[in-house]
């Protein structure tokens, strides 16, 4: 039978020494970006799999990280942990899914088995801490929690994100070249950051356009399907519904469409629907949902890397790391019929 290959069998191949290699696996800064890359390459072909036992045992981690989520039914995290996933096993770690549904107790769960050392870092999604009261003051200074997606101010824990305010006015300045003055939007649940960040690029569009918003053109949502179709319902309750809506996300988006299909509404003909994250389903639905795409793939990588980099010691810059978003632009959007 063959022996399991070992770093000292790696090193011997680039010649390097197996403390390079080990930091490398490991993702530490001490080592260049192509070497890192080499090792890998290198660990691949050789199939080497990182002893988990021996190693937490001789470093005191359960070489486990987690990802945190609102939802683990929704599908756009799954290119997030495909990417987290592939990134930290390569560094010999594992990652659980914590999945809170917005249950507080369930978030102080996963910060206590950070705090106890059932997992040894955390990339939070949630968008929020548990209360002053709860684990975040029985945490270690910096502890390891790479925020992702989301924005905790004042949290001092590394960001990766995306320019939500620039990505938002874009969606809605595409709207506006249509032709559409008459423009609705319905937000995450305000007060989180990440939704009042979209409102506001709604907002400076519009403003940048000159064009009012009215009352109850501003719809509060919760990122699901039937608050979607519940927000759009109150839209065209209003005396003068409008002729398009940018909405926060694109279950919401899908949501609303269903509800204006019920009613009699095609969709783009009567009213434009832009969506935000460009779910995998955003390109299958009909019409194909015009929505600002997320990187997820680099957002899953990045904030993993960046956790490696906390878990090896390195110090990380508190800027938030911020990648570019796409527009999209496919059949739910038209010119308005007045025009």
């Amino acid at each position: 039978m063959n022996r399991r290959p070992k770093i000292k069998d790696i090193a011997k191949a680039l010649g390097v020494s197996p403390a390079t290699v080990s930091r490398a696996l490991s993702g530490s800064d001490l080592v260049t970006s192509e070497t890192r890359a080499r090792v890998r390459k290198t660990a691949d072909a050789l199939n080497y799999r990182p002893n988990a036992s021996a190693r937490s045992l001789r470093t005191a981690r359960s070489m486990a990280v987690l990802m945190v989520v609102r939802d683990v039914g929704n599908p756009f995290y799954l290119d997030i942990l495909k990417s987290v996933e592939a990134t930290a096993r390569a560094a010999g770690y594992s990652v659980l899914m914590g999945n809170t549904e917005n249950d507080p107790e369930r978030e102080i769960e996963y910060f206590d088995m950070l705090r106890d050392g059932h997992a040894d870092g955390m990339i939070l999604m949630t968008g929020k801490l548990p209360e002053e009261d709860g684990p975040r003051n029985r945490l270690p200074p910096n502890a390891p929690i790479v925020v992702a997606l989301e924005t905790i101010e004042d949290s001092g824990f590394p960001h990766v994100q995306i320019d939500n305010v620039a990505a938002a006015c874009e969606a809605v300045e595409h709207l506006i070249g249509l032709g559409h003055r008459q423009i609705a939007h319905i937000s995450g649940p305000v007060p989180e950051v990440m939704s009042l960040r979209r409102q506001e690029g709604y907002r400076r569009a519009m403003r940048n356009a000159g064009l009012a918003v009215p009352e109850g053109y501003e719809q509060r949502g919760d990122y699901l399907l039937h608050g979607g179709a519940r927000a759009c319902e109150a839209l065209f309750n209003l005396p003068e519904p409008p002729t398009a809506i940018f909405v926060s996300n694109d279950e919401m988006a899908f949501g609303a469409i269903h509800h204006l299909r019920e009613t009699g509404r095609d969709v783009p003909g009567d009213v434009s629907v832009v969506g935000f994250d460009d779910l995998y389903l955003s390109e299958a639905f009909y019409p194909p949902l015009t929505t600002v795409s997320q990187p997820r793939i680099d957002i899953g990588q990045q904030a993993m890397s960046i956790l490696l980099k906390m878990l090896s010691g390195a110090l990380v810059p508190a800027k938030p790391v911020v990648l570019p978003a796409t527009l999209r632009v496919r059949g739910t959007t038209a010119p308005p019929k007045s025009a």
